[in-house]
């Protein structure tokens, strides 16, 4: 997950929409970009955005936009429609269709200047979706479970799908090129800033969960839909923020980061840098020679000088400069996120900064897609690592990772309980695999299709809102938590599990969770209020505070009702960081802190067996 620093355009194609022959496409050098078809032409061209196979947004004013010779006449028309303009000195021109329906049948639409014309073919009118996020969002259909099954059924001529190249140098950008772009990570290059028509030799490397979300919005609304693809592996939540945005966030915390990144760049010295990493090369080569071993073939020798962090994709607002910006001017349905990993490596520090960026990263995004209204839907951080059981319960919730989806869902629920109608959330913890790349996709995809459905397609009978919390109170040693709904544990014959309490020591115990009871049935049963969860816990006499979900790869089977696959959303009472627990970390650095609360919290663990193995055996005796 480590971010790797994509090297710079090195090859450009003069003529705009211009091809390459097979045989220059096989010629390609390893390691460098090819741009097929530029971000800046000469003469009259259309932004990137408008090409063949595209879809348009229904139901809004449609901005058809590109740049010609200053002053020169522009005639645009589609769908029946046809408006003027003019250049500016610059070069910029713009109409603005008037709102369209839905439809399926592809059109064209013509642009003709003074001395050029385009005719875009096989374009539709639908609905768009912005996918989001970081690498569990762009990993590719043909990786995941069951993705196979997806490819081979992936004949729907209607949704169309583009992947926006990842330039995030930090340069601000009006379009982006059509291009294949060389990835360090995969070492291969992709195929970006094209539209294409979804089938199965075309959709192998969408987005697992952009897919499978598209396609359900399709089949159940019969309109054409648009897949806009701008994640990037390996970033975090400030770089898809704008700086603009970030810098508006009242926090000390986040100012200070913002600051570092300023001071950073500010004391990058190109030639120094260049003349550190030739030093390195040629050491390591030397140490290989001297032990008579090969050379690596991804060993490169420094060549130049680079631009440093000033072009780190992870610096704050250049994956927004570099992959939002450049779509201004569009309209869209809506977004779906998935994001969070990399904001995990700065500790506590880096959930809350997470938490209070998010809110402005969505605002960003509404503001550049002009709608403060824009639907958009969070999808929480998936799971990594080995597995939370009972035995390692306490040591596994010493991890960052539940902080981040803890950040995710009370974003949600701010901008619920503000007023926004227009947020989605969908949970990933049980979706569980060790690899940080889980290839459960499939589920994850039609969880926030549900969410749209239901909220912005009128299919309002399906369930998506994850139960929400509305008391908690301390009762006679236990723990209450009323819900604004009946929750369950998932319908596979296990008790509720998931649950963690803490009194005043700060010192978190695994929970029994159990329904309230609140009398007996005519046959003497105990009767039951679903919708009170009463946690217990023999060594937590007073509980003031309690976590649901709380490891990278957590127990928790609490859903929504019994079989509605909406789970419980990772969450906490308790505003402790990593580092305040039943131990003092004082005058410890992070990683002397960290493993000073595991081995506290495996102490607890075993604590609480060897107190279950007593109570096992005096139960035989």
């Amino acid at each position: 997950m480590k971010s790797t620093f994509l090297p710079s355009l090195l090859l450009a194609v003069v003529f705009h929409f211009c091809s390459l022959s097979a045989s220059a496409e096989e010629a390609l050098v390893r390691g460098e970009d090819l741009i097929k078809v530029p971000e800046k032409a000469d003469g009259l061209y259309l932004h990137n955005l408008f090409q063949e196979n595209m879809v348009l947004q229904r139901g809004k004013p449609l901005k058809v936009w590109g740049w010609a010779a200053a002053n020169d006449s522009i005639q645009v028309s589609f769908a029946g429609q046809s408006l003027a303009a003019r250049a500016d000195a610059d070069g910029r021109w713009a109409v603005t269709l008037e709102p369209l329906e839905a439809n399926g049948t592809p059109r064209s639409l013509v642009v003709k200047g003074r001395d050029k014309e385009i005719v875009l073919d096989n374009i539709l009118v639908g609905d768009v979706w912005v996918l989001g996020g970081q690498s569990n969002m762009a990993f590719p259909i043909h990786k995941v479970e069951n993705g196979e099954l997806e490819i081979v059924s992936a004949n729907f001529p209607q949704i169309r799908m583009i992947t926006i190249p990842h330039l995030t140098d930090g340069k601000s950008r009006e379009n982006f090129p059509s291009m294949y772009q060389w990835s360090d990570w995969s070492s291969r290059h992709f195929r970006q800033g094209y539209w294409d028509v979804c089938s199965p030799e075309t959709v192998k490397e969408l987005s697992a969960i952009g897919y499978v979300f598209g396609r359900r919005l399709h089949m159940a609304s019969q309109v054409p839909i648009g897949l806009v693809d701008t994640s990037i592996g390996g970033t975090t939540v400030e770089s898809w923020t704008s700086r603009e945005a970030a810098r508006m966030v009242d926090d000390a915390e986040v100012s200070e980061m913002l600051d570092e990144w300023d001071t950073n760049i500010a004391e990058f010295d190109p030639k120094k840098d260049f003349e550190e990493r030739l030093a390195n090369y040629e050491r390591k080569v030397a140490e290989r020679k001297e032990q008579g071993r090969e050379i690596p073939n991804r060993w490169k020798r420094p060549v130049g000088e680079q631009p440093g962090p000033v072009a780190d994709r992870n610096r704050p607002g250049n994956c927004f400069q570099g992959l939002i910006q450049p779509l201004e001017g569009i309209q869209v349905k809506g977004a779906i996120f998935h994001q969070g990993f990399n904001n995990c490596f700065d500790g506590s520090r880096g959930a809350r900064i997470y938490r209070e960026i998010f809110p402005f990263m969505i605002g960003a995004w509404r503001k550049a897609f002009n709608d403060s209204e824009l639907p958009f839907g969070i999808i929480s951080l998936c799971t990594a690592d080995m597995a939370q059981t009972e035995e390692n319960y306490c040591e596994k919730m010493v991890d960052i990772g539940p902080e981040i989806r803890a950040a995710q869902y009370e974003t949600f629920r701010q901008l619920v309980d503000a007023g926004d109608e227009n947020v989605g959330f969908a949970s990933t913890y049980d979706l569980r695999r060790r690899w940080f790349h889980p290839q459960l996709k499939v589920p994850a995809g039609e969880r926030i299709a549900r969410w749209a459905l239901a909220t912005e397609y009128g299919f309002d009978s399906l369930k998506w809102m994850p139960p929400v919390l509305e008391e908690m109170k301390s009762v006679d040693g236990a723990l209450h938590l009323k819900f604004n709904t009946d929750v369950m544990a998932v319908d596979d014959g296990t008790e509720m599990v998931g649950f963690a309490l803490a009194g005043e020591d700060k010192a978190y115990h695994m929970a029994e969770v159990d329904h309230l009871v609140t009398g007996e049935n005519n046959k003497g049963g105990p009767v039951h209020d679903r919708s009170v969860i009463v946690l217990t816990n023999p060594f937590v006499e007073t509980p003031v505070h309690f976590r649901y979900a709380w490891a990278r790869n957590p127990m928790g089977n609490i859903q929504l009702g019994r079989h509605n696959d909406v789970p419980l959303a990772t969450q906490r009472s308790d505003r402790w960081n990593q580092r305040e627990g039943p131990v003092s970390t004082e005058g410890m650095n992070d990683r002397q802190a960290k493993n000073a609360m595991r081995q506290a919290m495996r102490e607890i663990d075993m604590k609480r067996r060897l107190y279950e193995a007593r109570e096992l055996i005096e139960s035989q005796e």
